[in-house]
């Protein structure tokens, strides 16, 4: 067991990082556990490691590599004076002060815990997916629609987040098909209105994707039906996936309140404070609305201001 740290921070990306920053500024000297490489979930920098081109965030006016975002932040967080950790937190104590965290079994200890584990999306499960996200594969409209400008492509998927996202892309492609693997939506009834009006949407019921075509780009994707078994082919020159996210809340289950459907971290309003005092959320973790790399930095930002504040109000 080694000494009791003002901050301790489980998780990097972009809320994590911030979360840092603003930390060490502050003279916390806050440790930061940001995942392993190996793990599939709260892997360090996040999501955006597994972006190509990001030209939403701020400052970066020709866009910048997801890596090299995350890379910058990281060097960032270490020069005010954050220890980083590279490993995987496997047990969590917060049922009294100092809490307790874990990494096997070495015992870490804090005043204070920021939960930045971020989220993950859900995928097809096709070994294609891996080399061909942010070559024309996507998970997130806001952030990639633009590159589809006069673009035909699909959206996979048939709920609400399906359904905008679609409706999000039409604004750039010239052709989106939302594929379903049943034959009626489960969105809402307004937004199935909406797409069924839209003359740039097109549905292609009961398919399911088996596989994306594309050496380094997609060219097109592989279905089935899933009523006959029929095979087709749909070319395409962008997919994007829209099945749902899954928070990284294992860790946390009977520990922190969360919503009992989707499994994010509940946070007070407007503010980052959790259901016990001393530990703060920020980022995708507890974000089901915009999950977005400049909204995930902000939350960090609150998180640690949140956490300075608390800190002194209970020495």
């Amino acid at each position: 067991m080694s000494e009791v740290r003002d901050v301790i921070i489980i998780g990097s990306g972009p809320a994590g990082l911030t979360a840092a920053i603003y930390a060490a500024r502050a003279n916390l000297s806050p440790l930061l556990i940001e995942g392993e490489p190996s793990s599939t979930s709260d892997q360090p920098g996040g999501q955006l490691m597994l972006t190509t081109d990001v030209e939403n965030f701020p400052g970066f006016p020709e866009g910048v590599m997801g890596p090299e975002l995350m890379q910058n932040m990281r060097a960032q967080a270490s020069r005010f004076g954050t220890e980083i950790l590279t490993d995987k937190v496997t047990r969590v104590d917060f049922t009294e002060r100092p809490f307790k965290v874990w990494v096997r079994d070495t015992e870490y200890q804090a005043q204070v815990v920021i939960v930045s584990t971020g989220a993950q999306s859900l995928m097809l499960g096709l070994d294609a997916e891996r080399r061909l996200l942010g070559h024309g594969l996507s998970t997130c409209a806001t952030c990639d629609g633009f590159f589809f400008r006069g673009h035909e492509i699909a959206v996979v998927g048939g709920g609400d987040s399906a359904i905008e996202e679609a409706a999000f892309l039409t604004k750039f492609a010239d052709k989106v098909t939302i594929i379903h693997r049943r034959d009626e939506l489960r969105a809402s009834k307004i937004l199935q209105d909406r797409a069924f009006a839209n003359p740039k949407i097109e549905f292609l019921w009961n398919s399911r994707v088996t596989d994306i075509i594309g050496d380094d780009k997609v060219t097109g994707i592989n279905l089935v039906n899933t009523v006959d078994g029929t095979e087709s082919t749909l070319d395409i020159t962008g997919l994007f996936v829209a099945i749902g996210h899954k928070p990284n809340t294992d860790l946390f289950r009977g520990k922190l309140a969360m919503n009992p459907d989707t499994g994010y971290l509940i946070t007070q309003p407007e503010s980052s404070y959790t259901d016990v005092a001393g530990v703060f959320a920020c980022g995708d973790v507890q974000d089901d609305v915009y999950r977005q790399a400049i909204t995930a930095a902000g939350s960090g930002c609150v998180a640690a201001i949140d956490a300075e504040r608390w800190l002194e109000a209970n020495e």
